[in-house]
């Protein structure tokens, strides 16, 4: 009998052994980090709500988890401190506490557990900043005044190009003062011969496909080159986009 009952405690003993042993994951952190006592703090309180034990590692190369203030294309902001924005990157993702631990970093509880570490009285971290988006103006290059006379030439067919056009063009299409209040108003003249019914009868050097024998167009053709779609572009650039007055009020 106490032969059975001590295979099945060792049995038992290996078993949670080897589940202790799997609910774990290596971290590395910089030393300014870990020298702060944050981590100390930190890793303690996640391991006691998880049952995940996290072991610090010196090398980087050998962690499931790596903490730097260095972003990298796949890293993640996860605190802020020390002067500087901390961030997440997580070589072995495919390890689920490895993805407990970001997902409660990033949780509200995470939060608080970060934001409460204040040794002096005062926090020393906090959430990650908002990162500021730069967005730079795209020049748009081209022979402004070679795209004018292009846009008149084949545009002006059925659009409003400007006043010199304004009496010859179809009303119900826009004028380009008009597209020019499109916030996408670039990416429709960049692509206008892909969108209806231009493809029908336009055709852009080494672009498009020649027309099919069996389906001419219906139209003489408008045929250019990418250099003349560049000098259109510029010269559109150049308008002032309507104005549309102010918003209907409905009552």
């Amino acid at each position: 009998m106490r032969l059975i009952l001590a295979t099945v405690f060792s049995f038992l003993f290996s078993i949670l052994s080897a589940f202790s042993a799997e609910k774990r994951f290596t971290l590395s952190a910089p030393d300014d980090l870990t020298s702060s006592g944050f981590l100390k703090h930190m890793l303690p309180r996640f391991s006691l709500k998880t049952g995940i034990r996290i072991t610090l590692s010196e090398d980087a190369t050998a962690a499931d988890f790596i903490i730097s203030d260095t972003p990298e294309s796949t890293s993640r902001p996860i605190f802020s401190g020390l002067s500087k924005t901390w961030y997440a990157s997580l070589p072995n993702a495919d390890n689920t506490h490895v993805k407990r631990f970001l997902d409660w970093l990033l949780s509200d509880v995470g939060t608080r557990t970060i934001t409460s570490y204040a040794p002096d009285g005062t926090a020393l971290f906090s959430p990650p900043k908002a990162q500021k988006t730069v967005i730079a103006e795209v020049e748009i290059s081209g022979d402004k005044a070679k795209g004018e006379a292009l846009s008149l030439t084949h545009c002006g067919r059925c659009h409003v190009v400007s006043a010199k056009n304004r009496m010859n063009a179809i009303g119900s299409t826009p004028s380009f003062a008009l597209l020019r209040t499109f916030k996408d108003w670039s990416d429709r003249f960049e692509a206008f011969y892909a969108l209806k019914p231009h493809g029908a009868f336009t055709q852009i050097e080494e672009v498009t496909e020649p027309f099919s024998d069996q389906l001419p167009p219906a139209i003489v053709p408008v045929e250019m080159t990418l250099e003349d779609l560049g000098a259109i572009l510029a010269y559109v650039a150049t308008i002032k986009p309507a104005d549309l007055g102010a918003p209907i009020r409905h009552q």
